[in-house]
């Protein structure tokens, strides 16, 4: 069986090499985007210029791909795959692609227009030189904020994460933020193309891993702002994958403490 992380059509007409060795790369994954994904891509460009933008597109029927394989701009590169298996799936094949081609920072960002690209100069701020190595976009740090949300999706979300902190021994506030910049070099160091979450357990996982590695973990606030397009990814399978995971990554935490 295929592994659920290997790019699917990698053509080279859809992904154009990139300098290699410099510069940020965005990662956005998508499925039926059409609707907002060129919004996305401008003002990421807009926010900040140089950084160039990977699209991992999983079959999209609407056309998604196309629209992006259309931009003139020679930092946006479109990455097909064959099937929709998954948020960490997509992100594993997008580091790949961006591994092999030297980039130094990796932005993983959504396409529905939910996390603001004008705080993208902040997150590649905090993962400069001599700054840390992750970067969150935080809802759940002063300053921070969700917008157009109703109650119970945020209550859903803070008892989450807090369940997270506590089971886990984060000293992280948002966990499952979506919104993240990374030194490059970490993911290579908690072998990001080993991991097998495939929904925003993804999330919970690296920065697990990030903080059990040592790396230095820091949270940017940002306003959350429920899309305005399309619909959401997140459902019921999603948040129990997610709750099954940490359970037993902490139930194997506490095997490894006790005497």
């Amino acid at each position: 069986m295929k592994d659920a992380g290997d790019p699917v059509g990698d053509r080279p007409q859809d992904a154009p090499s990139a300098p290699v060795g410099t510069g940020a790369l965005v990662v956005v994954p998508t499925y039926e985007e059409a609707a907002s994904i060129g919004v996305l891509i401008d003002g990421v460009l807009a926010a900040a210029p140089g950084v160039h933008v990977l699209v991992v597109d999983d079959g999209s029927p609407d056309g998604t791909a196309d629209l992006v394989a259309a931009r003139p701009e020679p930092g946006v590169h479109l990455l097909r795959r064959g099937s929709k298996d998954g948020l960490g799936a997509a992100y594993r094949a997008g580091f790949a692609w961006a591994r092999g081609r030297g980039y130094d920072v990796l932005v993983e960002m959504d396409a529905d227009l939910s996390h603001p690209a004008e705080r993208l100069p902040a997150l590649l701020a905090a993962v400069g030189p001599g700054g840390a190595d992750l970067a969150l976009g935080s809802r759940y740090v002063a300053g921070g904020a969700t917008a157009g949300w109703p109650r119970r999706r945020r209550l859903l979300s803070r008892g989450g994460n807090a369940y997270i902190r506590v089971a886990l021994r984060l000293g992280v506030r948002d966990a499952t933020a979506g919104f993240r910049a990374f030194r490059a070099r970490l993911l290579d160091r908690i072998h990001v193309q080993g991991l097998r979450s495939t929904g925003y357990c993804f999330q919970v996982e690296t920065t697990l891993r990030a903080v059990r590695h040592g790396a230095r973990v820091v949270e940017v606030p940002i306003t959350f702002v429920e899309r305005a397009s399309g619909r959401s990814k997140m459902g019921p399978g999603i948040v129990a994958e997610a709750m099954a995971r940490v359970t037993w990554w902490a139930l194997l935490d506490l095997r490894r403490r006790l005497p």
